[in-house]
């Protein structure tokens, strides 16, 4: 599965407690657009909130409001205005309920002043520092604050609704959002504050404002990556190719993530991005080669291994041999594809094979070998490598994708205890029993496969 896009949600994913974007989420993007990855945000804020940051980091698009108004830096590619009557009834239902409310145009939230506090950077920052034992007690007072508040000034609010409304946000905490979705069944009620809710449109989301861009870009759902922290992040990370929990989300997003990465304000987003190989994330410790396929199988063997060697030298011969197999492994799978899966010709080729590795053995003892053991190792290696290069130059392929969908897939070769398996006798790491299900790489191969062949009959 190589990951052609990465959306981030805001709050709590993309900022740090702090409201800014960490260093090493700016490299990770940066890195990430020089590979070609299309990268967006998917929020619950709105246009003019989110605009600075599609200046700042060069993002692609953005999906705000939850999926009610797509843009990129120079379209909008949807909107989806909320009905005017239904407008006018939730405003209706706020006033006598003492229910403060706010509108979501394209220039911004607009309405009341708490949940402005409340969506300000103060009052996200406060609502992280606030413990469930006492959430229930600032729940009750909350209530009662609100009941005594003077009930917003309505025709301010039908001076608002005359522009075009997007979202609409609604005092109420999480308790409160049954009675509401009740009362309004046409509308979606979401979740990114502990005491307001997001209103919009039914059948609205992150996930299909993904969608939308992808079909737009082309871009299919399983090469989607896509980051989050909150409830209305649940649909977006279990409906694209890879969704990951930040480590301070709630814990229904982490259970419904495919990975849990560290939080906002620990490098979360650069280190799940190293994590599944999209991004390379260089240590202290290690070396870095200016072949970046070489650094990402290096980060797999640190995750996998726990270290590296980073001085040269050679195998013994035990060693030699089971890197040999695992070579020898996938020459024979080569052999029986090119045989078309016939056991008779199959067969054949495995006898020619054998006949060839004879052959080789003659020619290599008979020859005199002054190099030392490392120098040969490497030599050999080497023509492996230049060899298999050219078998894909002959087959008219172009060997990254792919490559980069086999990384990814290695890199989900962690058991759940959070440590990979391996091998007592050969050390070859072994795979977690959901492997084959969750990360499996032929589905991506053969779909890769047919673009570069349409793309080719296209020039």
């Amino acid at each position: 599965m190589a990951i052609e896009a990465v959306f981030f949600d805001i709050d709590g994913t993309l900022l740090n407690d702090r409201k800014t974007v960490p260093k090493s989420t700016q490299k990770a993007i940066k890195n990430m657009k020089k590979q070609g990855i299309l990268i967006g945000v998917a929020t619950g804020r709105g246009p003019a909130f989110v605009e600075p940051f599609m200046e700042n980091l060069g993002l692609d698009f953005a999906i705000t409001y939850n999926g009610q108004y797509i843009f990129t830096r120079d379209r909008i590619l949807y909107q989806n205005q909320i009905p005017k009557s239904t407008i006018y009834r939730v405003i209706k239902y706020a006033g006598e309920h003492r229910r403060e409310i706010s509108l979501g145009t394209a220039s911004g939230l607009v309405g009341s002043h708490f949940i402005n506090m409340g969506t300000s950077r103060f009052g996200q920052w406060f609502s992280r520092f606030v413990s469930k034992k006492i959430a229930k007690t600032i729940e009750r007072s909350f209530k009662n604050i609100i009941r005594r508040i003077k009930p917003q000034n309505r025709s301010h609010l039908m001076t608002i609704m005359r522009q075009p409304v997007f979202q609409i946000v609604l005092v109420a905490t999480q308790s409160e959002s049954r009675e509401i979705v009740q009362q309004f069944p046409h509308l979606t009620v979401t979740h990114s504050s502990p005491y307001s809710i997001d209103l919009i449109s039914r059948g609205m989301s992150k996930l299909q404002g993904i969608k939308r861009i992808a079909a737009a870009f082309d871009i299919e759902l399983s090469e989607v990556m896509a980051f989050g922290d909150s409830d209305n992040d649940l649909e977006m990370l279990s409906g694209v190719g890879l969704g990951i929990a930040m480590g301070n989300a709630t814990e229904s997003v982490k259970e419904a993530a495919a990975y849990t990465t560290a939080s906002n304000n620990d490098d979360g987003i650069s280190k799940a991005l190293s994590h599944f190989g999209v991004i390379h994330q260089p240590s202290a410790q290690v070396f870095l080669s200016s072949d970046d396929n070489f650094n990402k199988v290096k980060d797999f063997h640190l995750l996998m291994d726990g270290k590296t060697c980073e001085t040269p030298r050679s195998y013994d011969v035990l060693e030699g041999s089971h890197r040999a197999d695992f070579k020898v492994e996938e020459i024979v799978e080569f052999l029986y594809a090119a045989s078309s899966s016939d056991s008779e010709t199959f067969t054949q080729t495995i006898a020619d094979l054998h006949k060839a590795i004879d052959k080789a053995a003659d020619k290599v003892s008979s020859k005199k070998h002054p190099e030392t053991p490392l120098v040969g190792q490497v030599d050999a290696l080497i023509d492996l490598l230049y060899l298999t290069y050219g078998s894909f130059v002959l087959m008219g392929v172009d060997p990254k994708p792919f490559f980069d969908t086999v990384h990814e897939a290695n890199m989900g070769k962690i058991f759940p205890d959070g440590k990979a398996h391996f091998d007592p006798v050969t050390h070859k790491i072994l795979k977690p029993d959901d492997w084959e299900e969750r990360f499996a790489p032929e589905p991506a191969i053969k779909h890769e496969l047919d673009r570069q062949i349409q793309k080719s009959l296209k020039q």
